[in-house]
């Protein structure tokens, strides 16, 4: 498979990154920098993920397009460009004919009862709040695209690098926990899921959760 992803160097993206190259796929790295985020990525461009024209150019030919861009993060209000990346994302994907994107999303929006989501619930770090806000904002767009072949993947509430173990549980809409009542992933067991889900379709036009 042919996969352009977006976001490439980050924590997320880079593992992605891994992952696909490790299974044989053909991986195009993009980032600001165009850094190369791991040995064996078919090549590394630098390109902004704003930049409608940049974006069809880069994946034309593609069979399926990897988002794992992450908001602003200078202390601006991250909903107006985050929405802004993510639609030219879906412009670049139609203009360039690649009907299959897979997005990496927030758990903010996850719910933790039926229509309450954790991002609404009393202590929920103010900190995060504006990413979080950003991240449902962009599922809720996601949701109003009826021509693309989109998966929206929200992580646990906890993500961050570890061990690859390739055993986890999977979602829809819902905060997953352990018996302890906590929601973590690692970063490169979030990213096997996410290659899963680009090999196998299960979640077309839908959001699916990951966690332990």
């Amino acid at each position: 498979m042919k996969i352009v992803l977006f976001g490439a160097t980050g924590m997320v993206g880079s593992r992605i990154a891994a992952e696909a190259t490790q299974r044989g796929h053909r991986v195009t790295a993009v980032s600001r920098s165009g850094r190369s985020p791991v040995p064996g990525v078919t090549a590394a461009a630098a390109a902004d993920a704003s930049d409608v024209a940049k974006v069809s150019a880069l994946v034309a030919g593609a069979d399926a397009v990897a988002n794992a861009c992450a908001p602003p993060r200078d202390g601006s209000d991250p909903k107006g460009p985050f929405l802004a990346l993510n639609s030219s994302l879906v412009q670049g994907a139609r203009d360039a004919g690649v009907r299959r994107l897979v997005v990496v999303g927030g758990a903010g929006s996850l719910e933790v009862a039926p229509g309450q989501q954790l991002c609404d619930q009393p202590g929920f770090p103010k900190e995060v709040l504006p990413e979080a806000l950003a991240h449902r904002a962009v599922l809720e767009y996601y949701r109003t695209v009826d021509d693309l072949d989109w998966t929206y993947i929200s992580p646990a509430a906890e993500i961050a690098p570890g061990e690859r173990t390739g055993r986890f549980r999977s979602n829809d809409d819902r905060l997953l926990t352990d018996a302890y009542g906590n929601s973590r992933i690692s970063a490169e067991d979030f990213a096997v899921a996410f290659v899963d889900e680009l090999e196998q379709d299960t979640h077309p036009r839908a959001r699916m959760s990951v966690a332990y």
